[in-house]
């Protein structure tokens, strides 16, 4: 446990959470969000050591233990590390990384609502016997 609280120091904005890292990012659209995973699956990719990825409109929520011992190891680490060079797009209101519980959640919500451009499904349409 010592050794990996001096890792941590070394990270930005990774916590502890059931005995693996994790980190939330917030972002003002699902096209940055999208990028910065692709960013981060690529460097997983090269490593050949790959997170859990949970992407939704405006978060993305990293993961990571190493499966075989399901529990941590100096390449968790490395692999944080490599995430937090990362460039992120904009974040949402100068959003905060690591905080996934953030009160802009709610302004995010107001964002996609406002960003509908009121073509809703119309849901009593009935599709023809080909498009199912």
């Amino acid at each position: 446990m010592d050794v990996a609280s001096r890792l941590m120091e070394q990270l930005n904005g990774w916590a502890f959470e059931q005995g693996h890292l994790a980190k939330s990012y917030a972002f003002s659209d699902f096209a940055g969000a999208l990028e910065f995973v692709n960013r981060i699956g690529a460097i997983a990719e090269e490593q050949g050591h790959h997170p859990d990825i949970y992407m939704t409109w405006g978060k993305v929520s990293l993961e990571i233990w190493t499966h075989k011992i399901d529990g941590l190891t100096e390449s968790d680490f490395i692999l944080a590390a490599k995430f937090d060079e990362v460039p992120v797009p904009e974040q949402a209101h100068g959003g905060r990384q690591g905080d996934g519980d953030s009160s802009e959640d709610g302004d995010l919500d107001e964002q996609y609502d406002s960003a509908d451009d009121g073509d809703d499904f119309d849901d009593t349409e009935e599709f023809d016997e080909a498009e199912r």
